[in-house]
């Protein structure tokens, strides 16, 4: 960080006096990293399940002064680390403040002519500086429709008519890259780039110059370049030309949790909803886990695309729709806790459909709804197994083998499952980690929970009706 302790100095001769010395971007991010990594600081706060991959990865290319690209499928953080890169640039940093000036000049390394003269000739007694936030000095922008001048620069018409000459700098509009000099600028979906502009940003790769239209105007640019992509189109030839993939310092390839904890972790963390008020939510364990394996199973489906991807957002979209359907049955039937249950996963065709691509080789004649159905069930399955196995839900079993039928839907009243099962056997307790005959909301769950995980092996049938299901052993 710079000797400088806050933005005191207004003017250039008190910038000199200050102690304050100039240094690249990339020298800045090096050395505030450095301090935080020996401090023992978190990094990367919110980062879930990407300790021993992705983050030091990234380490290794910020200590090198690297240009990155983050190569992974959609919803695995790419962006949002990105954007946490500028924890490492310093609080504040001055530039020569003039309003001519296109860009954030460095005052004692300014690029452009103006910002040259001023320094040369004006009194650092009388010569303004301002101080640009961290926050500002990032942009980013999203490949499709994107255009040379969008990124780097055009010709400017006004000025030509007020009467510039084309070739000379004062006649150039800058784009964001430009004006991102001293700062971050990341592009994502990069084989989605115009060829023109990926050569555009060869240049200033390769020269770290800006060079519009032929005209022989080079500004020394200091700036941080990230990309994101997909892998499935990166790698595909001709969607980014050879000269910049060679010219990217290191690539940072990420990936989707490696365990269904860190999944939960993640969908804890991001969802933000509120569970208490007026009409409180307790969602037990194995409804999260539901959740999370419904994702897992999607992005492993012979019917679905691997190379487009899952994204977590799938999850959030799925999570908040379980909740609210939980909710508004607790509110039109007055039932405190709201406690959502196998039937409110019946509403996630608003949340989920859209969000899958499906496989056409794959999936041949399914629709996304019958896609989305077989999805569920087998996430249903997957994560009662384990149950089974660690808790002998097998047991449970016995209670319906008697002739028990049981209705279920997402606006029965919990009573209903109360009065249908009058004893509940202690083997409940030890499988939930919940008293469930404390609680009406939580059995009704916990029914739905075994007998949907029950069909799922064979165990009993079921049949629907008016938006009803039943559940019975044969």
């Amino acid at each position: 960080m710079n000797a400088i302790a806050s933005p005191q100095a207004s003017t250039l001769a008190e910038l000199r006096d200050s102690g304050w010395q100039s240094q690249t971007v990339k020298q800045e991010i090096r050395a505030n990293f450095i301090r935080q990594l020996a401090a023992g600081d978190e990094l990367f706060p919110g980062i879930v399940g990407y300790d021993d991959t992705v983050i030091p990865e990234i380490n290794l290319a910020l200590l090198s002064g690297h240009d990155m690209l983050f190569l992974g499928e959609k919803g695995q953080a790419k962006s949002r680390i990105m954007r946490m890169l500028t924890r490492f640039l310093d609080p504040w940093v001055p530039y020569l403040d003039h309003p001519d000036l296109p860009l954030h000049e460095d005052p004692f390394q300014p690029i452009t002519s103006l910002g040259k003269r001023l320094v040369r000739e004006r009194d650092p007694e009388d010569l303004p500086i301002a101080w640009w936030p961290r926050h500002q000095r990032y942009a980013e922008r999203l490949s499709p429709g994107t255009k040379f001048a969008d990124i780097i620069g055009e010709i400017d018409p006004a000025k030509l008519t007020g009467g510039v000459s084309m070739s000379a700098e004062e006649a150039l509009s800058f784009g964001l890259i430009p004006r991102m000099h001293r700062g971050i600028f990341a592009m994502n979906e990069l084989p989605e780039l115009d060829d023109l502009v990926q050569v555009g940003l060869f240049n200033i790769l390769e020269e770290r110059d800006v060079q519009i239209r032929g005209y022989p105007i080079r500004f020394d640019l200091d700036v941080m370049i990230l990309f994101s992509a997909n892998p499935s189109t990166y790698n595909r030839s001709g969607k980014v030309i050879p000269q910049l993939k060679d010219r990217i310092g290191s690539i940072i390839q990420t990936h989707y949790p490696k365990e269904r904890e860190q999944g939960i972790e993640i969908l804890r963390q991001e969802a933000a909803i509120d569970l208490d008020g007026d009409y409180p939510v307790q969602v037990p364990y194995f409804m999260y886990e539901l959740v999370e394996e419904i994702t897992h199973q999607a992005r492993q489906s012979k019917y679905i695309d691997h190379a487009s991807g899952v994204s977590a957002r799938f999850s959030l979209a799925n999570f908040r729709t379980m909740v609210a359907s939980a909710r508004h049955r607790a509110v039109l039937l007055d039932e405190r806790p709201a406690v959502p249950r196998i039937s409110d996963l019946g509403h996630l065709y608003s949340s989920s459909l859209g969000k899958l691509e499906l496989d056409m080789m794959g999936s041949h004649q399914m629709s996304e709804r019958q896609v989305l159905d077989a999805v569920v069930a087998t996430a249903i399955g997957t994560v009662f197994q384990r149950y089974v196995e660690e808790h002998g839900l097998g047991e449970i079993g016995e209670i319906f083998s008697k002739g028990v039928r049981v209705e279920v839907g997402d606006m029965l009243p919990s009573s209903h499952y109360a009065q249908r099962l009058q004893r509940v056997p202690p083997v409940w307790e030890k499988a939930f980690e919940v008293n469930a005959a404390e609680s009406d909301a939580v059995r009704a769950s916990c029914v739905e929970f075994v007998l949907a995980g029950l069909y799922s092996l064979d165990r009993i049938s079921r049949s629907e009706r008016h938006g009803k299901i039943e559940y019975d052993f044969e």
